[in-house]
């Protein structure tokens, strides 16, 4: 003898609204979790960016240092100038000279606050802002 199981619709699986249900609530644990960690990145740059600033102002000591003066641009850190009789480089790599957002450090020489000005200008590379897109200068 044998028996028949009959199953009726419901038990069958899931129905289209309970999986609608399910991806709708993955993906919104998936976006605070994605806000949560692009969060946290931005935060390591800034701080990575503060201390390579700290850095690169070393660096252009250095070459004041050895030069007598400050260089006139940062590229003079990576190639001797003409005049640079005692120059004794290069004091930096190409990437030393980018912020760990992509941009190029801002350099003014002679500076407002000392001999030279070094200005990391924030995640959005560009002068002013908030948080971590807050200018900071080597006088800092």
């Amino acid at each position: 003898m044998r028996f028949k199981h009959t199953r009726n619709a419901r038990q069958a699986g899931f129905t289209l609204l309970e999986m609608l249900a399910v991806i709708v609530l993955l993906g919104i644990v998936a976006t605070i979790v994605v806000r949560q960690v692009g969060g946290n990145v931005d935060k390591g740059k800034y701080g990575a960016g503060k201390a390579q600033l700290a850095s690169l102002s070393m660096k252009v000591e250095s070459y004041a240092l050895d030069v007598g003066a400050p260089p006139a641009s940062l590229d003079q850190l990576l190639h001797k100038p003409a005049n640079a009789n005692r120059w004794a480089g290069p004091y930096a790599k190409p990437s030393d000279l980018q912020d760990p957002f992509g941009h190029a450090f801002g350099y003014h020489f002679p500076g407002s606050h000392g001999s030279f000005d070094l200005i990391f200008l924030g995640q959005d590379g560009a002068a002013g802002g908030e948080g971590y897109k807050a200018d900071l200068g080597n006088w800092e």
